[in-house]
């Protein structure tokens, strides 16, 4: 993965409500990863979740542990 395409999603999607949003209400890091592929930016989920804890510009990237959910 580039980060510059990670970096540029996650800039594109701070001047973006409607793009934060979806993003926020995505399930997976695999729907994150569409989200990003329909807009030009490519990385998987797998990747998105190896960046768990670093920051980029403004924005941390965090994954979130939901319930049932194996580890």
């Amino acid at each position: 993965m580039s980060l510059d395409q990670l970096e540029a999603f996650l800039k594109k999607m701070q001047s973006e409500p409607a793009l934060k949003s979806e993003v926020v209400n995505a399930t997976t890091a695999d729907d994150v990863a569409r989200i990003a592929l329909k807009l030009g930016f490519e990385f998987s989920g797998d990747e998105l979740l190896r960046m768990s804890g670093r920051k980029f510009g403004g924005v941390t990237v965090r994954k979130t542990d939901l319930p049932g959910e194996y580890n």
